[in-house]
């Protein structure tokens, strides 16, 4: 009789089955990729919308200098963002083409475990 008892090993399969199956391509990775991508779009609709608010409250003015103010700062603060959107944009795509760095496409390794001796 043995002193040490001998362990079995069981094969574990974790894979989502079932309806669940559509989640083993989720990865992180790309969940960061659309955030971001989803991020940019909506920042620049949401600017959009204010540059075309401050063109109507422009136009609505009536000659009213305070109201002209008021509407060109818009303009002007909705110009500026939508620049600072695109900039972001651009300088993500220069670091892509100049060092081939994609920002948006993480690699994140995965863990394998060794199979036993």
């Amino acid at each position: 009789m043995s002193l040490v008892k001998q362990a079995l090993a069981a094969t574990i399969d974790l894979a989502p089955q079932g309806d669940f199956a559509k989640v083993a391509g989720f990865r992180i990775e790309n969940m960061i990729q659309t955030v971001f991508t989803l991020l940019l779009i909506v920042v620049g609709i949401v600017f959009l919308f204010i540059l075309i608010m401050g063109g109507i409250k422009w136009m609505m003015s009536e000659g009213d200098e305070k109201k002209l103010t008021v509407a060109r700062n818009q303009v002007t603060n909705a110009l500026v963002g939508l620049a600072i959107v695109f900039a972001a944009w651009a300088v993500i795509a220069l670091i892509q083409t100049v060092f081939g760095i994609n920002l948006l496409k993480f690699n994140i390794p995965t863990m394998t475990i060794a199979p036993a001796a």
